[in-house]
């Protein structure tokens, strides 16, 4: 029975919104620094739409790091962000959260609606918007991408750029992924690593490097707060 009424639309909406006022207290109460912003801009040199990818674990920071981008870079002000979420009932709650940081979404995984969703992707960075990806979710393994990530890249010809977020306060939820809660009052940093070119010749190649990007930002984010890396 608890089952069902949490899979109500007015239940998800109610908590959705509730997350959506708490991150938001998180955010505003955190201090916050930017490394990597010259990736970025590095990016938006060549070409207006770019393509970023983060562990699932991080993906209640990822507002604020696309916050954050925009802040520091001023050719992103006018830009969307396209995030793809899972048409799985914690992809549509995960999608009511975001959405209320004025991010747009694509419903579609790897199981489900994948390829419509890849297509969508593409028509959104054709328009000279910006895409974000969680590789492993929605439900994993931990820190294992799926290609949709690499062929995506490789479909639009773009450079990917992996990112990563912590916060000193937070809490890690018992789940797969080990998500980080933030807490508020603390530290935060958001970390780009350098654009990663897709390699047409070299598929597997290109996603082994786009997980390695994405592992490293995020360890290194932990690294500058003093926080104990999990394996």
């Amino acid at each position: 029975m608890l089952k069902r009424l949490i899979r109500r639309p007015f239940v998800q909406a109610a908590g959705a919104w509730i997350v959506w006022r708490y991150l938001s207290f998180v955010y505003a109460t955190t201090r916050w620094q930017l490394v990597g912003a010259e990736h970025l801009a590095t990016i938006l040199a060549q070409s207006p739409n770019a393509i970023t990818a983060f562990w699932h674990e991080r993906l209640p920071l990822m507002p604020m790091q696309w916050r954050l981008a925009r802040q520091s870079e001023p050719r992103l002000r006018g830009t969307r962000a396209h995030v793809l979420v899972s048409q799985h009932n914690d992809g549509r709650f995960i999608g009511d959260v975001v959405r209320r940081f004025d991010l747009r979404l694509v419903h579609g995984s790897s199981s489900k609606g994948g390829a419509m969703a890849v297509i969508a992707l593409i028509r959104s960075l054709d328009r000279g918007d910006v895409v974000a990806i969680t590789p492993d979710g929605p439900r994993g393994p931990r820190r294992r991408a799926a290609p949709g990530v690499a062929q995506l890249a490789l479909a639009s010809r773009l450079p990917v750029f992996a990112a990563g977020a912590a916060t000193t306060r937070h809490i890690r939820l018992k789940s797969w992924d080990r998500m980080m809660l933030p807490l508020p009052f603390g530290r935060g940093v958001v970390v780009l690593q350098p654009p990663i070119t897709p390699d047409r010749a070299d598929p597997e190649g290109t996603l082994a490097a786009i997980e390695a990007a994405m592992t490293l930002a995020c360890d290194t984010a932990d690294r500058l707060l003093g926080i104990e890396l999990v394996a």
